[in-house]
């Protein structure tokens, strides 16, 4: 073996496309971006820092990647059920979308439903969120899980599969519990209701969590396609806290909150509260069950430090 030859280095192969912010928007040319400011505003969750360009050189090409899945997919339920001589019953397209506390995620579900919807293919959209699948307080309480709520055991993981087998099967109607953030509680009778739609969004938080047994199956094996949220667990936590900041001075003011408690809170005092929720409770959380998750996403956004991508891995097909 020559020099040239021992010191030459082979790229490391990998599962994923690396794409980097300024080759990402590019491809936005010629894509409509088809929210206005206002609509943004309103898509827009505390401390995300979300803006038109954002929106035009980031989301509407993810939303239009995500529409020619779902379209594709559906051709080939199609030629599928033509091939067996059968009907065609194609089911719905489902995403999941997963990531930290604070991260973002729930800003970008909202966004990716309203995005989808635009597009031809896909006007119909649904966003559900595995808050409403948490076992009620009382029943946390029951169990000794008040503060471990967004660990996976807090979680009703068979109801979760269930629906998702329901809305997977193409059931004609399918319905989740719907949580409040307000109360920090599922609402008793109160229902999210999934009618067959083109595509279903899923955010949670651990989504993509392997089954806790071999038997057992997965919530990500019901998706179709997964995004991952990432960001540095250092932006993260200021996230949280300058959530938690803005919190305080809105909703936690409101005498129905379940964190009212906390409304009277100096800064400081507010700043270190919420130091404390993140170091005892999120933070392990993202590290010893969120984080481990990325690798089993079809996409992940790696944001910087002011909430914007500044990096996109896809999968390869």
């Amino acid at each position: 073996m020559s020099a040239d030859e021992a010191t030459t280095v082979t790229p490391a192969l990998s599962l994923y496309r690396e794409i980097d912010r300024a080759d990402w928007a590019r491809l936005s040319a010629g894509l409509t971006q088809p929210l206005t400011e206002t609509e943004i505003v309103q898509i827009r969750g505390l401390g995300d820092r979300l803006d038109m360009a954002e929106v035009a050189q980031v989301y509407v090409p993810l939303s239009r990647l995500l529409s020619l899945y779902a379209e594709s997919t559906k051709r080939l339920g199609a030629e599928e059920s033509a091939f067996l001589g059968e009907s065609d019953s194609t089911t719905p397209f489902i995403v999941g979308v997963a990531g930290s506390v604070a991260v973002g995620k729930s800003t970008i579900a909202r966004l990716l439903r309203e995005l989808t919807s635009r597009w031809p293919g896909t006007p119909r959209v649904e966003l559900v969120t595995t808050d409403g699948f948490l076992y009620p307080n009382a029943e946390l309480e029951r169990r000794g899980l008040m503060q471990r709520k967004g660990f996976p055991e807090s979680y009703d993981r068979r109801a979760l599969v269930s629906f998702l087998t329901e809305v997977k099967s193409g059931a004609p109607e399918v319905r989740a519990p719907f949580y409040s953030h307000m109360r920090y509680d599922i609402v008793p009778d109160a229902v999210v209701t999934v009618r067959r739609p083109d595509i279903v969004i899923v955010e949670g938080l651990n989504v993509l969590q392997p089954p806790p047994s071999p038997n057992d199956v997965a919530v990500s094996e019901l998706f179709d396609f997964s995004i991952y949220v990432d960001a540095d667990a250092a932006h993260i936590e200021q996230w949280y806290v300058d959530r938690f900041l803005a919190l305080r001075r809105g909703a936690f003011s409101n005498p129905n909150s379940f964190f009212r408690v906390f409304a009277e809170l100096s800064d400081e005092d507010a700043v270190s509260r919420a130091l404390e929720f993140w170091n005892t409770i999120n933070l392990p959380n993202l590290e010893e069950n969120v984080l481990p998750t990325r690798h089993r996403a079809n996409l992940v956004l790696q944001k910087a430090a002011d909430h914007t991508v500044e990096t996109v891995l896809l999968r390869k097909l």
